[in-house]
C-alpha cells in the first residue's frame, strides 16, 4: 500500500507543479519530484490515463504543460493560495468585470463549501473588516476581454486589439503584453506597441476585442515596471501642463503628502523627494502646490516657479498684521 500511496501523492504533487507555471522540462520535474526523468514520463502517461490533458513539446525550448480538456480539473491550491482565491471571489463582486456576478457567486459558494474551517474563517475575517470606499462607479470591464489579456501575459504571446483611444478613434493595434494592473475602479494593460516599438498603459475599458497570434511578445530581458508606467501615465500622461518639484521630505513621507496616483517620486538624497506631476492649468497648480504642508522648490517649468512666486507674494501682502 506503501508504494500505491507514495505514487498517489507524487501524482499530486505533479499535477500541483503542472497548474503552477506554463511549461516544465522532464529534468526540472524530475528535481523538484526527487526522482528520473523516466519516472516523471511514467507519471505523465498515468495522469493521461485519468483524463488529465498533459501535452508535450519536443525540442530545446519543449516539455510538459497542462492542456485544455473536456472538463476542469481539479484545482490544488495550499492555504494562502485558498485564502487569496476566496478573497479575490469576494472583492469580484464590485461590478468592474461584466458578465461574472452569477459565477462569482456559485464559485464562492463552492469555494467556501470544502475550505478547512481554519481557512474559511481567515478569508471572512479579513473580508469582514473591510470596507472599500469607491469615490466613483467602476469602469465596465469585458470579462472575455479581460481573461483573453491575462492569457496573453501569462504565457507571454503576441495579441492583436481592437482598440479606441480617449476621443473615440477606433484602431488596431499588435501588442506584446507585459501585464495588467489595476489602480482603484480602472484596469490598465502595460504593453509594449509592436508598430511603434515602445511601451504603453492601455485601458482595458476601451478594448473590444482580442486575437491571439501564437506568436511569442518580444518584452526584452528587462522590461519596464508596470505599475510605474502606469503611475507616470496617471500622473502626469493626461496633462498639458508637466511640472518637477522638489519637497523637503523623506521619500516615505512625501508619498503620504502625494500619493502615487497624483505623482511619479523619486528619492532626493535622504531626505528630500523629487514628484512629478501634472496638471491642466498653471496658475491651479501654483495655488495648490502653495497650500502643501511642506517646503516645495520648483525645478521645472520656469513659469510655474514664477507663478508660485507670484501666488505667495499675493498671500502675503493680503494677509499683513
Amino acid at each position: 500500500m506503501g508504494g500505491v500511496a507514495d505514487t498517489a501523492a507524487r501524482l499530486l504533487r505533479l499535477l500541483s507543479l503542472l497548474q503552477a507555471r506554463p511549461t516544465w522540462t522532464a529534468s526540472e520535474l524530475a528535481e523538484r519530484l526527487d526522482v528520473t526523468t523516466r519516472t516523471v514520463r511514467r507519471d505523465v502517461a498515468r495522469l493521461r490515463g485519468l483524463g488529465y490533458p498533459v501535452d508535450a513539446e519536443a525540442g530545446p525550448r519543449g516539455g510538459y504543460r497542462l492542456g485544455r480538456g473536456g472538463s476542469l480539473p481539479p484545482l490544488l491550491l495550499d492555504d494562502d493560495e485558498a485564502v487569496a482565491v476566496a478573497l479575490g471571489l469576494r472583492a469580484a463582486a464590485d461590478g468592474s468585470v461584466t458578465g461574472l456576478d452569477d459565477a462569482t457567486v456559485s464559485a464562492l459558494a463552492k469555494l467556501e463549501q470544502v475550505l478547512p474551517a481554519p481557512l474559511a474563517e481567515r478569508a471572512r475575517t479579513i473580508h469582514g473588516a473591510t470596507t472599500e470606499l469607491q469615490s466613483r462607479a467602476p469602469d465596465q470591464v469585458d470579462a472575455t476581454v479581460l481573461v483573453a489579456l491575462a492569457q496573453g501575459c501569462r504565457q507571454s504571446e503576441r495579441l492583436r486589439i481592437a482598440y479606441r483611444d480617449r476621443e473615440g478613434r477606433a484602431s488596431e493595434r499588435l501588442v506584446d503584453p507585459l501585464r495588467l494592473v489595476r489602480s482603484g475602479p480602472r484596469w490598465y494593460l502595460v504593453a509594449r506597441d509592436v508598430e511603434r516599438d515602445s511601451w504603453r498603459t492601455l485601458r482595458v475599458d476601451r478594448v473590444s476585442e482580442v486575437r491571439p497570434t501564437r506568436r511569442p511578445a518580444a518584452v526584452g530581458t528587462d522590461p519596464p515596471d508596470p505599475v510605474a508606467l502606469v503611475q507616470q501615465a496617471m500622473a502626469v500622461g493626461p496633462y498639458p501642463i508637466r511640472a518637477r518639484i522638489r519637497i523637503a521630505l523623506p521619500m516615505a513621507q512625501a508619498v503620504a503628502l502625494l500619493p502615487r496616483t497624483v505623482g511619479v517620486h523619486t528619492p532626493d538624497g535622504p531626505d528630500a523627494t523629487v514628484v512629478e506631476i501634472g496638471a491642466g492649468d498653471v496658475a491651479a497648480m501654483a495655488a495648490w502646490l502653495c497650500g502643501l504642508r511642506a517646503a516645495v522648490t520648483v525645478l521645472e517649468p520656469p513659469e510655474l516657479r514664477g507663478a508660485v512666486a507670484a501666488h505667495a507674494r499675493a498671500v502675503a501682502e493680503a494677509n499683513q498684521p
